[in-house]
């Protein structure tokens, strides 16, 4: 399973980076918003740091309108996702990148027959969001289970990527369910790295090493 982070904030994009720790970045307007910066201007400075693909969501609703943004969003740099809403017009604008040769990100799924549509219009990812769905008392693992049983029975290429990610737990879940990809913020991706036994185990190996009064180098 592939790592994306879900942020604007540039530190946290080219601190994962330099780790290696992630293989792509997802945006929105309100992620972008909220970090008070030049939405053209944020997603170049990230694509400047990162060669991974980097989801950029178009802001219309309307279909002339997504093409004209999703068209310069994408001559920002060579690894932009269009992302797009999973709407008719969404669907419809999916289909003409898919045809240009431009990847998009389909976005705000929520139900198996909505996947199914952005997989039929072409899309290279399209996003369930777990979190929301569970907010709403509904499954949101079982979702990506369900996305990822029909994509393999019909050799669909587009890839299941789990947004909406609150915690570890649904990271395990999700690679669980057999989602391609995970966004998740930076906190979270930091979060799968620690457990209290870790920590024990790690003071007590350094506790036994400086006893030994010994250096590597």
């Amino acid at each position: 399973m592939r790592y994306f982070v879900d942020t604007a904030v540039l530190s946290d994009i080219q601190a994962l980076s330099a780790e290696g720790r992630i293989d792509g970045v997802t945006t929105n307007p309100s992620l972008i918003a909220q970090n008070g910066s030049d939405f053209k201007e944020t997603i170049k400075a990230i694509c400047a740091v990162t060669t991974t693909p980097v989801s950029a969501e178009v802001a219309s609703p309307d279909f002339e309108s997504m093409i004209r943004e999703g068209e310069t969003l994408a001559a920002l740099a060579p690894n932009v996702v269009v992302k797009l809403p999973l709407t008719a017009a969404g669907l419809r604008a999916c289909a003409f990148f898919q045809a240009e040769g431009i990847k998009t990100n389909v976005t705000l799924c929520f139900t198996l027959n909505q996947a199914l549509a952005a997989a039929r219009a072409g899309a290279t990812f399209v996003s369930p969001f777990v979190g929301r769905l569970e907010d709403q008392g509904e499954d949101g693992i079982a979702l990506l289970s369900d996305i990822r049983r029909a994509y393999d029975r019909y050799s669909y290429e587009t890839k299941i990527l789990a947004a909406s990610i609150r915690s570890v737990a649904h990271i395990e879940a999700a690679a669980n369910a057999g989602a391609d990809v995970v966004t998740a913020p930076a906190a979270v991706l930091n979060a799968m790295l620690e457990h209290p036994l870790t920590d024990a185990g790690l003071q007590k190996f350094e506790a036994d090493w400086r006893a030994t009064g010994q250096s590597i180098v």
